[in-house]
Parts: structure tokens; C-alpha cells; sequence
């Protein structure tokens, strides 16, 4: 991946996809795992956004690293860098989460179109869809935190110190 383009880091622009992407993941995993209807028509779409989400957080993380060596080490980038190491399992988590009902909903359909499958299994597919639907409840509201307080420090990070005065002014 390139350092640059047009002259520019690259990592304020996968920054900003991620910013966009991650979000709209956990508000689409509320969705599904909230409102069964949505369970049924959405599901897939959200974890194939949710696909898209995990792939971008290591470009920006790759990309964050390779900013981090060309700009002045301070605590506020530290500490920034910290924060986003740990998005990536939080929305790993929320992509799991929707695989989970993903399959149970393919699985309790064929297993309906078969003929089989009885009360025994209505019963399992229900605990387990409810149990993947408030792991992605969780795991969505902790992803969202994340991705503010990561912003938030990036933001300190760069603007720290712009609209304060310089001694000798």
C-alpha cells in the first residue's frame, strides 16, 4: 500500500472509510439483531458489510503504522495507537456474531425445505439465534465506543495544539 497519495498520507483517507463503514456495521448488526423481520431480509447484507469493515480496519491500521514512522512520536500518538489496535477484534466480534445468525437462518430454512428438523431443533436454532443476536448487540455498542474514543484521540492527536498561541505573539 502506498505511504501517499497525491502527496497526501493515505491513512486520513482509509481513516475515513473506516469512520464511515464501521458505524454503519454496528447500527446494521443492531438492526438484525433487534427486529427478527430484518433477521430474515438483512442478515446477509450486513455481514457482507461487516466483510468489508474487517477488511478495512487493518488497511488503516497498516496504514496508521506507516504514518506513525513519519510523524513526531508523542503520547497523544501513542496513545491513539493504542486505542485503534483494539477495534479490530470488537468488530471481528460483531462479524462472527452475524455469520451466526447467518447460518442458523440458512440452516433452520433447509432444514424446513428437508422436512426435518421438529421442535428439537426449532429450539436449539432459537437459542443460538438468541444468544449470536445479544452478542452483536454487545459487540456493535463496544465497536461504536471504540471507534469514537479512537477518533476522538486521533483528532487530539493532530489538532492538539492548532488555535493556541505561540509564545512571543
Amino acid at each position: 500500500m502506498p505511504a501517499t497519495v497525491w502527496g497526501l498520507p493515505v491513512h486520513p483517507l482509509i481513516v475515513h472509510l473506516v469512520v464511515f463503514l464501521v458505524p454503519l456495521v454496528a447500527l446494521a448488526a443492531l438492526v438484525v439483531a433487534v427486529w427478527p423481520r430484518a433477521r430474515r431480509v438483512a442478515a446477509p447484507w450486513a455481514l457482507g458489510l461487516a466483510t468489508a469493515g474487517v477488511v478495512s480496519v487493518p488497511m488503516a491500521t497498516s496504514s496508521g503504522e506507516g504514518l506513525e514512522k513519519r510523524v513526531p512520536h508523542t503520547a497523544l500518538v501513542e496513545r491513539h495507537a493504542e486505542l485503534a489496535d483494539g477495534l479490530l477484534p470488537l468488530v471481528a466480534g460483531v462479524w462472527l456474531a452475524l455469520a451466526v445468525i447467518v447460518a442458523v437462518a440458512w440452516y433452520s430454512r433447509r432444514g424446513t425445505d428437508a422436512g426435518s428438523g421438529g421442535a428439537g431443533a426449532a429450539r436449539w436454532t432459537t437459542v443460538v439465534t438468541v444468544a449470536a443476536a445479544v452478542a452483536a448487540v454487545g459487540a456493535s455498542v463496544a465497536t461504536g465506543v471504540q471507534v469514537v474514543r479512537i477518533g476522538h484521540s486521533g483528532a487530539k492527536a493532530v489538532w492538539h495544539d492548532v488555535g493556541q498561541e505561540k509564545p512571543g505573539r
